[in-house]
């Protein structure tokens, strides 16, 4: 049952169906708010006037011909934030070569500011019941600087992070999936992976795993629908 005010009428018992016994999740755009999200934010770290930054990716992909040709299979996700990266060093008169160095400097000095409420929530019921904790990412310690995954606290919670930063094994390559059932133990049919790329989710959907597409623009019923799995609502 959808409840917009966040996850207040969570059951509070631990109920949960037999055969599942993990959540998978992607990190940017499912845990994290996207770069789209937070271009106020971006602005301010980087010193940037209001209203500078203009791409929206999902939320607007009309007006976002880069991201349609990355949807479209044109240019990978990589290429896509690799351009997004050279296109912000410009407006401020450098050369920024690597993708990290757009999420590092835009994110700025506090990177739990751009953390999910929903998705704290839902990480600690998940944790709470008793049940496994895994990531999949393409780019987790990439953008975010190596050693991030250890850095922020909310990580600790995970069972497993599988991150293509070491792995070089990209989503929807089916062994980023086959990989973490593996460190998991777990059948493919004994979980849920949630990931906002639909190729991503495809690519979950041909190991035999449970997918929900998360949807950036309601985040509050997608991880609903992730614990629905789960017998929580």
């Amino acid at each position: 049952m959808s409840n917009s005010n966040g996850f207040d009428q969570v059951a509070q018992d631990n109920t949960k169906s037999v055969h599942l016994k993990a959540l998978i999740l992607d990190f940017g755009g499912v845990i994290s708010r996207t770069l789209f999200e937070t271009h106020e934010l971006s602005e301010q770290a980087l010193g940037l006037p209001n209203g500078t930054l203009t791409w929206q990716g999902p939320f607007h992909p009309e007006l976002d011909e880069l991201w349609q040709k990355m949807q479209n299979g044109e240019i990978s996700e990589r290429d896509y934030w690799l351009h997004r990266t050279k296109e912000v060093g410009l407006l401020l008169g450098q050369n920024w070569t690597e993708m990290q160095t757009l999420v590092q400097k835009a994110r700025g000095n506090d990177v739990e500011a751009i953390i999910r409420p929903e998705a704290i929530q839902a990480i600690q019921i998940v944790k709470a019941a008793g049940l496994q904790l895994a990531i999949i990412s393409n780019e987790l310690d990439l953008f975010y600087g190596f050693g991030f995954s250890q850095k922020l606290s909310l990580l600790k919670n995970f069972d497993v992070i599988e991150d293509a930063t070491y792995t070089k094994v990209l989503k929807p390559d089916p062994q980023a999936y086959l990989s973490c059932l593996a460190s998991l133990q777990l059948a493919a049919t004994e979980c849920v992976f949630v990931d906002d790329q639909m190729k991503n989710i495809n690519g979950a959907k041909q190991v035999g795993l449970h997918t929900v597409h998360f949807d950036v623009k309601n985040p509050v019923l997608s991880f609903e629908q992730a614990l629905n799995f789960f017998g929580h609502f």
